[in-house]
């Protein structure tokens, strides 16, 4: 019985890295001790879109559900929850991936038009917001 929790423990663990949560306080180490930029704008629209997995949630759900598929039945038994527990893991691995979006039409206040595509921050129409840039790659963008 302790090798199932263990297993469903690791299983949590790899999947809590899955997801991520945007327009929170957390920063990615990458983004620390350098000079990052920003804009101001105010969102003209708003377009919701659903952004597919890069591929992370599909591997790491497979291993897992091998992983856990592998711990039941016996010779032919094993080698089907093997991998039926593979396929299911890769399924699931790519629906919990996938996340809602949202495609922003900001117009800067400096005149400019740009669009931009956030994960789950739930911004509306006539928001006023800060996009934070290193370079011309967004880091996040958040409501003022």
């Amino acid at each position: 019985m302790k090798k199932y929790f263990f297993a469903l423990g690791i299983v949590a663990i790899l999947f809590s890295g899955c997801t991520q949560l945007y327009n929170s306080n957390e920063v990615n180490v990458a983004n620390t001790n350098e000079v990052l930029t920003y804009k101001t704008g105010t969102v003209e629209d708003v377009k919701k879109v659903i952004i597919k997995d890069n591929g992370s949630g599909v591997m790491i759900g497979a291993m897992s559900g091998t992983v856990l598929g592998s711990m039941f039945g016996k010779g032919n038994g094993n080698v089907l929850s093997t991998l039926v527990g593979g396929l299911t893991g890769a399924l699931a691995g790519y629906e919990l991936d996938k996340a809602n979006g949202e495609e922003l039409f900001i117009k800067l206040d400096n005149g400019k038009n740009i669009v931009v595509i956030v994960k789950g921050i739930n911004i509306k129409k006539g928001d006023k917001v800060r996009i934070i840039m290193n370079g011309n790659q967004i880091v996040r963008v958040e409501k003022m």
